[in-house]
């Protein structure tokens, strides 16, 4: 069981019903899932990049991603129907809490003249969204093996539609907001 989960049960849980004492339990703000996708350009003429990222995403995430395919083709991006573009890995559960908490602790204090995540990358429906430019922030990828560097975009699925209780949620978890 991940430390942060158990924290969210016990600790936050409980702060959220002694502010908000009129509202029902289940009304509470949860995170649902989180979402990680990973483009990958070259993916329809080069399979080895296609295997390669999905060890990385993979060795992340801890578990298997999902391949996505484009829906039609389009000349102008000399992409086919059915040529590979992205991974996807939805996690959720413990695999999710420990995620996040590799994320927030280990993760974003790295990225370089980090000073806090925008408050406006929140989504109107109270899910957060972030990029990650560089795959080599995470501690499981060995540097001496990377052949190209990918973005990995990140998204934070929470169970309510308010942007402010969204961002009470993420921050008692521990997700840093600029100042």
């Amino acid at each position: 069981m991940s430390r942060l989960y158990t924290k969210f049960k016990d600790e936050i849980k409980q702060k959220q019903k002694d502010l908000h004492p009129e509202r029902n339990s289940m009304e509470m703000p949860v995170l649902k899932k989180v979402v990680i996708n990973c483009r990958i350009p070259d993916a329809g003429t080069n399979k080895d990049s296609l295997e390669v990222a999905t060890k990385e995403i993979s060795v992340i995430t801890g578990q298997t991603p999902t391949v996505t395919s484009a829906k039609k083709s389009e000349a102008n991006f000399k992409i086919r129907k059915g040529d590979p573009l992205a991974l996807k890995v939805t996690l959720r559960g413990t695999n999710m809490y420990d995620f996040i908490e590799k994320l927030f602790n280990i993760v974003l204090p790295r990225l370089r003249d980090f000073k806090g995540l925008k408050t406006s990358s929140f989504v109107g429906s109270g899910n957060y969204n972030m990029t990650i430019r560089d795959q080599t922030y995470f501690p499981e990828i060995d540097l001496n093996k990377i052949s190209q560097i990918r973005t990995i975009q990140i998204t934070l699925v929470t169970s309510t539609s308010s942007q402010d209780r969204a961002k009470m949620l993420l921050s008692a978890l521990g997700l840093p907001f600029e100042k």
